[in-house]
């Protein structure tokens, strides 16, 4: 029997290498005053802004831009809608990394409001957001936190007060999210590996969550078939290869679309309060927890195999996924957690990420 379940709406997808230039032929449906919210360097280093500036001017698009360094914080939002809710902003873009993402998301849907942030935040302020935004189109430049498919903007304040916590409302998924794997070709081998490793979890984490479905199922362990391929070659010196971006801008999107619907697990439940004491990139906490959170779940499932059995499968159908097999064996489900933790074990060291006592 097929259990009830709520699938929220995803935003209009637009796939594939080149498809950056739909974007020129999409901002006229939404208006003519554009805002930009970019990442610091990378965009602009790579010289795909001063294309994209061009092609703006050609096309008599007004448009301004801002840069956002780091994990967006409530002072940074704030002083941002403060600046840009007067000129008549029609249509937001943001092309970045999942923070910058976040920002423009935020930004989009506090342009309408006069009060802070932080009063919209879960577990921080009092109020609910009413979902009420200015149209907003995300352009992912990495493949990590999937936040072009989402309906929340992560906002951090760190320090020893600090948080990490969601504006969230179904309204908040983008209109439109243009996933070009072209854009992700000039990321760095520390950010690619970082980033991999927080869709992998994500995808993971949804695909093993008390609230998965069939059709998040099916969508997440999609995607780790081709992220599980295609992360340790993305690493090394398949960097430049567009299909190997592809498969990983492709787990990344599902990734997104899966822990909107399924949610997330333990890992992500410490990475939020992590991220909020110490200034910490989010993907190093994912990529360092992941397999020992993983042996965690398993070694308490396999203690409680009358509840658990279900969920032990789809950990030992992710562990035959990497091992190349199609099938799985009832009596080895074992055998294949265990290939799964090793693996992570691997891909962990191999990746070279940092360790969390470097950053405190």
């Amino acid at each position: 029997m097929i259990l009830p379940f709520n699938f929220a709406r995803i935003p209009h997808i637009i796939f594939g290498p080149g498809k950056l230039s739909e974007l020129f032929e999409i901002i006229p449906k939404f208006g003519k005053n554009v805002l930009f919210v970019i990442g610091e360097s990378s965009l602009k280093s790579s010289g795909k802004w001063d294309q994209i500036a061009s092609e703006l001017t050609h096309k008599s698009i007004s448009y301004t831009k801002i840069s956002i360094a780091g994990e967006p914080s409530p002072l940074l939002i704030d002083k941002s809608v403060q600046k840009f809710r007067s000129k008549s902003i029609e249509l937001v873009i943001a092309i970045g990394g999942g923070s910058v993402t976040d920002a423009g998301k935020a930004i989009s849907a506090m342009i309408h409001k006069t009060d802070s942030i932080k009063n919209y935040l879960e577990g921080i302020g009092t109020k609910v957001h009413d979902g009420n935004k200015i149209p907003f189109i995300a352009i992912p430049t990495t493949s990590g936190t999937g936040s072009e498919a989402t309906k929340n903007a992560v906002i951090s304040e760190v320090g020893p007060d600090g948080f990490k916590k969601s504006l969230r409302h179904d309204n908040l998924i983008p209109n439109v999210a243009i996933i070009d794997p072209e854009l992700m070709i000039s990321c760095p081998p520390s950010i690619t590996a970082m980033c991999g490793m927080d869709a992998f979890t994500q995808l993971l984490e949804s695909y093993v969550s008390s609230k998965r479905n069939p059709i998040t199922n099916a969508l997440a362990f999609s995607g780790l078939k081709f992220m599980s391929k295609n992360l340790m070659k993305v690493c090394s010196n398949e960097s430049g290869d567009v299909k190997v971006r592809s498969a990983m801008a492709y787990g990344s999107l599902i990734s997104g679309i899966t822990i909107a619907n399924a949610g997330l697990g333990i890992v992500h439940g410490l990475a939020s309060p992590i991220g909020g004491f110490f200034d910490i990139p989010h993907g190093v906490v994912c990529g360092t927890l992941l397999s020992e959170a993983t042996k965690m779940n398993i070694k308490r499932l396999q203690d409680n195999k009358l509840i658990g059995r279900d969920v032990l499968r789809n950990y030992a159908q992710v562990g035959a996924l990497i091992a190349g097999k199609n099938y799985i064996d009832e009596e080895k489900i074992d055998d294949y957690c265990s290939i799964l933790t090793k693996s992570l074990d691997n891909w962990t060291s191999q990746l070279e990420l940092d360790r969390l006592g470097k950053y405190g």
